[in-house]
């Protein structure tokens, strides 16, 4: 007799390891691609990926309600945050963007307590503060080494707040719909929908494409094939047996990666000043996971799924 074996850590991680990755992938091909076509061009990639594994037929496609919300998962987490992400990294460096997006679990937090009638308990409303207020300093830290575009800094901080909000809302719908399919047929709908949401950035994709040089071609490539048909498989794997909360909370990890990989692979170190500020930003997120002793665990986020 055989045991399902709860791989949720190692998934996390490299789901950990992959996104990180990202980060840096796309400031390295920010001169390359515009924002929406690099969506269009890394979902387009990780569907190819994933169909082999998915095996999509007309009877495990979903219908109804969970295929509707798979549709806004798609729509938000792979077309929203997408696009405000790379539009952010034109102006911000791979780490300091990292740090902000991860303001997204105490984002989910802050969404749980609307859509799950969870509340809003005080250490909620203290860490989304201090997370906001950290959020801030970046772009305090941001606008003084921005020379002579000092609003657009600005700006890229406040795309990567958007992005956060489209991940935060991604990560709650997908939670509900991985009760009615497997991880990698979630994903594969995900990129299948918004490469399709993206098609009409497809004409700057393939002048784009067309004028690439070998080394941001395969960036491309890399970043359909691993943090997205990989990653977020491997995520949706762990959200499938834990909650989004705890999920989310293991991604604590990826600025520290990201900004270790980008100082590697590009030379980029974020400002001292935005550092103190990602640090805020995460203990404010630490602060709205925080539980008085004995205090009763919320609700599962969700659906869970039984297998």
């Amino acid at each position: 007799m055989t045991t399902d074996r709860d791989l949720s850590l190692p998934a996390m991680l490299v789901t950990v390891l992959l996104w990180a990755s990202a980060f840096v992938a796309i400031r390295a091909v920010g001169d390359t691609y515009s924002p929406g076509s690099l969506t269009l061009g890394r979902l387009v990639v990780g569907a190819i990926v994933l169909v082999a594994l998915a095996r999509p037929t007309a009877a495990t496609l979903p219908r109804g309600r969970v295929l509707g919300l798979v549709a806004v998962y798609g729509l938000t987490w792979s077309v929203g945050y997408n696009i405000a992400l790379n539009a952010a990294e034109r102006d911000l460096d791979a780490g300091t963007t990292a740090l902000i997006v991860n303001i997204a679990p105490a984002l989910i937090a802050l969404l749980a307590g609307v859509i799950f009638k969870e509340g809003f308990p005080r250490p909620l409303v203290i860490g989304m503060l201090v997370a906001f207020a950290g959020v801030a300093l970046i772009a305090v830290s941001t606008d003084r080494g921005a020379g002579d575009a000092p609003g657009a800094s600005t700006m890229g901080v406040v795309l990567c707040v958007v992005a956060a909000l489209f991940y935060a809302t991604g990560a709650l719908v997908q939670k509900p719909t991985l009760a009615f399919m497997s991880p990698v047929m979630c994903v594969w709908l995900g990129c299948t929908i918004g490469a399709v949401a993206c098609l009409p950035f497809a004409p700057t994709l393939i002048d784009e494409v067309s004028t690439a040089s070998v080394q941001d071609l395969l960036w491309l490539v890399y970043l359909g094939a691993f943090p997205t048909a990989i990653g977020f498989s491997t995520w949706s794997y762990a959200l499938q047996r834990i909650s989004t909360g705890q999920a989310a909370s293991t991604t604590y990890l990826v600025p520290a990666v990201a900004t270790l990989i980008s100082w590697a692979v590009l030379d980029e170190v974020p400002a001292a000043l935005a550092f103190v500020g990602g640090a805020l930003c995460l203990v404010g997120v630490a602060i709205t996971r925080y539980r008085p002793r004995g205090a009763r665990p919320p609700a599962t986020d969700g659906a869970t799924a039984r297998r």
